[in-house]
């Protein structure tokens, strides 16, 4: 990590003021990659406490276990639908379920496959888009260089860092991004805590 530390500051000088601001990179990476998968799902569109809570109950469904595929397939939607889950996420906890279970998505293998092949399979899955696959790809594969262009956070962090009038564009980013390469993954966990340490960056 200290090589992408150091290339990112002195690459990119704004950025490495908010990681000697920031700290240490304590993203933490791996897991189960379908309970990340499934985590992932259940936060789409919720407050962060709101998933959490509905994540707890869902943990206690199954006896405070992660289920597996073929347990949470079999699991009957009401039951689902009892802990806060909505139709359409029960509807895609269950497709994703099916699809693992069932062998359409080995996620065994995808472990091996470079980045855009990996997003290309997980949506292919319904309920899972690109902004997911990315998440995933950093959070439970440990990628180092993606650049999530659609996450409403970074486009903030980058309109504030570097004193944009509008949130920025996908070309914008990939511009600006270019320096950070390829730790991009990095620098985005950087300009998404700067959002939650500082009111404003100069």
């Amino acid at each position: 990590m200290y090589d992408a530390i150091s290339h990112l500051s002195v690459a990119d000088k704004r950025l490495g003021r908010i990681i000697t601001a920031v700290g240490s990179y304590t993203i933490n990476t791996g897991g189960d990659p379908f309970q990340s998968l499934v985590r992932s799902i259940m936060y789409q569109q919720l407050a962060g406490s709101a998933a959490s809570a509905i994540h707890g109950r869902f943990l206690r469904l199954y006896c405070g276990t992660h289920p597996s595929a073929i347990r949470l397939a079999a699991t009957p939607d009401a039951e689902l639908r009892s802990i806060g889950l909505s139709s359409r996420k029960v509807e895609y906890l269950k497709g994703l379920a099916e699809y693992v279970a069932g062998g359409k998505l080995n996620l065994t293998l995808i472990a091996k496959m470079d980045d855009e092949e990996v997003i290309k399979q997980l949506t292919t899955v319904r309920g899972i888009g690109r902004w997911t696959a990315e998440m995933f790809l950093i959070f439970c594969l440990g990628r180092p260089d993606v650049l999530p262009v659609g996450d409403l956070g970074l486009q903030k962090a980058m309109q504030k860092v570097y004193g944009l009038r509008n949130l920025p564009t996908q070309k914008r980013m990939e511009d600006i991004s270019k320096p950070w390469r390829p730790y991009r993954s990095v620098a985005t966990w950087y300009l998404w805590r700067s959002l939650e340490k500082f009111k404003t960056v100069s």
